[in-house]
C-alpha cells in the first residue's frame, strides 16, 4: 500500500494527501513529528537525506517532493487532474511553478514568522514577513485575474494547479494574510473547501493547527 509521511500542519503534506483523496487512492498516512526531530532520525533520512517533508513510498518506490509526488500520483492514475496531452500538462505545470515560486515561499515565510517562531519561541523576522506580504501584494492579483477568466486555475477542468493553490493558501487566516480582497479566488477557494479531498485531510488549517496546540 502506498505509503505518505507528512505532517497535519505542513502544507506540501496536505497537498499530497489532498491528491490522493481526490484520486480515490488507498494509502497510510504516517505522520512525522518536527517537534520531536523524527524527521532528523535514521530510519527517515534513509527516505529523504535532507529530512523534509512530505515522502512517499510506493512498494519499494521512494519519492520526495511534493510536487514531484502529485505528478507522479495523478499519472499513475491515468487522471485528468494531470492529463497526458504535452500542452495541458505544460500548463499545469506552469501554474504549478508560478505557485510554488511566488505564492507557496511568500506565504510559508510569513505563516513560520507569524505562527511557528512565536510557538517554538525563536526569533521573528519581520523582515521576511514584510517581505512575503509583499510578494503576495504583487502576485496574488496574477492569481485573481487568471481565476476570473477561467472556473479553474488552468481552465474549466479541475487540476494539480488548483490542488497546490488550495494547499499553498490553506493557511492564510492563522497567519493573518487578507486574501478576501480577491473575490474570484475566495469563492474559488470556499468551494473546493467543501470537497471531499480537502474535508478527508482536515475541517481547515485552523482546526488543524488548534488540535496541534492542544496535544503539545
Amino acid at each position: 500500500m502506498l505509503k505518505i509521511y507528512g505532517a497535519d500542519l505542513s502544507s506540501p503534506s496536505n497537498k499530497v494527501r489532498f491528491t490522493a483523496n481526490a484520486l480515490r487512492a488507498e494509502y497510510e498516512y504516517i505522520k512525522v513529528s518536527l517537534m520531536k526531530g523524527e524527521n532528523r532520525a535514521e530510519w527517515f533520512l534513509k527516505l529523504h537525506p535532507a529530512g523534509k517533508i512530505p515522502v512517499i513510498v510506493d512498494d519499494d518506490f521512494i519519492l520526495f517532493e511534493s510536487n514531484a509526488i502529485i505528478k507522479y500520483l495523478a499519472g499513475k492514475g491515468k487522471s485528468t487532474l494531470y492529463p497526458e496531452e504535452i500542452k495541458k500538462r505544460a500548463l499545469i505545470d506552469q501554474w504549478m511553478d508560478f505557485i510554488a515560486l511566488h505564492v507557496n515561499s511568500a506565504v510559508s515565510s510569513v505563516v513560520y514568522n507569524r505562527v511557528f517562531a512565536p510557538w517554538i519561541k525563536t526569533a521573528v523576522d519581520e523582515n521576511a514577513v514584510k517581505t512575503g506580504v509583499g510578494f503576495l501584494g504583487k502576485f496574488l492579483p496574477v492569481v485573481e485575474n487568471q481565476l476570473a477568466k477561467n472556473v479553474h486555475v488552468t481552465g474549466e477542468c479541475f487540476t494539480l494547479a488548483d490542488i497546490a493553490l488550495l494547499a499553498a493558501l490553506d493557511p492564510v487566516e492563522v497567519a493573518e494574510i487578507d486574501i478576501k480582497i480577491y473575490s474570484n479566488m475566495t469563492k474559488w477557494r470556499d468551494k473546493l473547501k467543501q470537497k471531499d479531498f480537502y474535508t478527508r485531510c482536515h475541517k481547515d488549517y485552523a482546526d488543524a493547527l488548534n488540535k496541534m496546540r492542544t496535544l503539545a
